[in-house]
């Protein structure tokens, strides 16, 4: 085999007259399109040899057909402006790169077409496995990855196709609207129902932790209205509409607030400094999510902090193990006043 000459860039022509094959068959190869045009993988090593012998600039497609796996692990999310899910992506890239994988993260704004989009091109990467988390229909993810040979797994959200790692919604919505309650039975004297703010009730997560806040109330003794579930989307603005309609009458029976999430906070810490709930005048609330400058609302905030940790653990072990049985996982969060 004679060396192409080094004062020029090797060019896949070149490629195709030292391997004795058409550019065509090298560019297939290159691309990692070598399978679609039947080309043996014996041929398909040795022009990618000679390629990297030349320093041409493989694509990465093509360093796969050297390995079955390609070390890359893909991930979606919702967010990143939220402690949780940065949370998730920060722990995540961590456990992947301790396993000697690479991983790829993008944001998809819970818009179901920028999730498949995003799927799409993670396969053309060819990843080894991918994570949808908080995806707003795992399953059209998982049939998607099914079709490339690659397994998927939901995270936060769970779906029915594929292994799901989730919070224990409904415990922790029922134990955290009973410490609410409790603080709120020491403020006011008496037992008074509370208002269910952010989610979507389409969602699971959601409709869990609605599970649990009715029971709550139900093991409490208390009758819980419909229009105290204000499941009005997790956007702040949203949850400081519904709030401000739900109190444009005097309601002097309400014991607390619910918040389904630091996201809709936002909108509710506007609520109440609009309405001029501060200091003493701040109603008692929880929120199902946790950020450490919450405490600075003031007193009778009690927050759940999802065990990112341990369900990033339960990922992976499933990751490590090659294969899951289709099962939803829920780990237990932690609790902070």
């Amino acid at each position: 085999m004679t060396e192409v000459g080094k004062s020029r860039k090797t060019t896949i022509y070149d490629l195709a007259e030292l391997s004795g094959v058409s550019a065509s068959a090298v560019s297939a190869i290159l691309n990692g399109n070598w399978k679609k045009r039947r080309i043996s993988a014996k041929l398909a090593e040795r022009v990618t040899r000679i390629a990297q012998e030349q320093g041409y600039a493989v694509n990465r497609q093509a360093s796969l057909l050297r390995s079955s796996r390609s070390k890359i692990i893909g991930m979606i999310v919702p967010k990143y402006d939220n402690r949780y899910f940065g949370s998730i992506v920060e722990t995540f890239e961590m456990m992947a790169r301790e396993r000697g994988l690479f991983p790829i993260i993008t944001c998809t704004r819970r818009d179901p077409a920028l999730e498949l989009e995003a799927a799409r091109t993670m396969l053309s990467w060819q990843v080894d496995w991918m994570i949808a988390t908080g995806a707003t229909d795992p399953d059209k993810i998982t049939e998607l990855c099914a079709q490339a040979g690659v397994p998927t797994l939901n995270l936060d959200l769970p779906g029915t196709l594929a292994p799901s790692v989730i919070s224990d919604n409904y415990a922790g919505a029922k134990e955290l609207t009973r410490r609410i309650l409790r603080n709120s039975e020491k403020r006011y004297g008496e037992k008074r129902p509370l208002v269910f703010v952010g989610g979507r009730g389409s969602d699971h997560n959601t409709r869990e932790r609605l599970r649990g806040f009715r029971d709550a109330h139900q093991d409490a003794g208390l009758t819980l209205a419909e229009d105290h579930l204000l499941a009005c989307g997790y956007a702040p603005q949203k949850a400081e509409l519904a709030l401000r309609t739900f109190f444009s009458e005097p309601r002097a029976d309400i014991g607390g607030l619910f918040v389904n999430s630091t996201i809709s906070l936002e909108g509710v810490v506007r609520w109440l400094t609009q309405a001029g709930y501060r200091d003493g005048n701040q109603p008692p609330m929880g929120c199902f999510d946790w950020d450490p400058f919450v405490t600075l609302l003031g007193h009778d905030i009690e927050m759940v902090r999802q065990d990112v940790p341990a369900m990033l653990a339960a990922v992976f072990e499933i990751i490590d193990a090659g294969q899951a049985p289709v099962q939803q996982r829920e780990i237990p969060p932690i609790f902070v006043t």
